[in-house]
């Protein structure tokens, strides 16, 4: 067992002396461990990841760049998360569908996968054995049973999609009369090239974002309003 103050001077992630780290575990540059975090053997963390408070990494669990992961959310093996992720407070993973205390099923855990981009609010729970697409976005509280697509929005318990959004964060109005969706932050355009399958025009879903399409200028809720404010003006 390893906490900050047994690793070497080399490391070049921050861990905080309040959390321990398994022999066994990687962890990539930039990465930042915060409080009373318990990363188990074996797990892999990757490049620039930042780990809120009270955060459990079980063992083999995998994990990208860039994922952001907030406090007292618990990861257990069976879990692969993709890059640039985002797991809100108190956020639910499981790897077991029927548990039982007096029943072992450690070689039956379930294998959950985030996708790219994906965000999951706070106290939403993800029941084990699914995929989230890339750049869902699963709202705070919903209960999640099933596959999930690239950019769709799932709210409500169980959860239901309630329509798309882009990979800002930002819901999608209806398509104009090409079928086009355009993001009211980015401008990006997207279209539903196929039944349930949405894809940008405008970025390829594995590219990085430029540098100015990174930073967000508005917030959510003035973006919905100046939306609303349109849409009355057209009436």
């Amino acid at each position: 067992m390893m906490t900050k103050a047994d690793t070497p001077d080399k490391i070049n992630y921050f861990v905080h002396e309040t959390s321990v780290i398994d022999e066994g575990a990687q962890i990539g540059t930039g990465t930042k461990i915060w409080h009373f975090c318990h990363v188990m053997k074996d797990a892999k963390i990757g490049q620039r990841c930042i780990l809120g408070q009270n955060v459990y990494i079980g063992e083999r669990v995998e994990i990208g760049n860039n994922v952001k992961i907030q406090n007292n959310v618990s990861i257990y093996t069976g879990t692969i998360i993709e890059d640039d992720v985002f797991l809100g407070p108190s956020c639910v993973l499981t790897n077991v569908i029927n548990p039982r205390a007096e029943i072992v099923r450690r070689s039956l855990f379930e294998k959950t996968i985030i996708r790219r981009g994906a965000t999951i609010g706070a106290n939403a729970t993800i029941v084990c054995g699914i995929e989230l697409g890339r750049y869902c976005f699963i709202a705070a509280g919903a209960v999640v049973t099933r596959n999930v697509p690239d950019y769709a929005l799932i709210t409500g318990v169980p959860g239901r999609q309630e329509g798309w959004m882009s990979r800002h964060g930002i819901r999608l109005p209806k398509p104009n009369e090409e079928g086009i969706m355009v993001c009211a932050e980015s401008g990006y355009r997207y279209k539903e090239t196929k039944p349930g399958v949405v894809r940008c025009l405008d970025l390829d879903e594995d590219a990085a974002l430029p540098e100015d399409q990174a930073v967000g200028k508005r917030t959510y809720r003035e973006i919905m309003q100046e939306q609303a404010d349109e849409r009355s003006h057209k009436r």
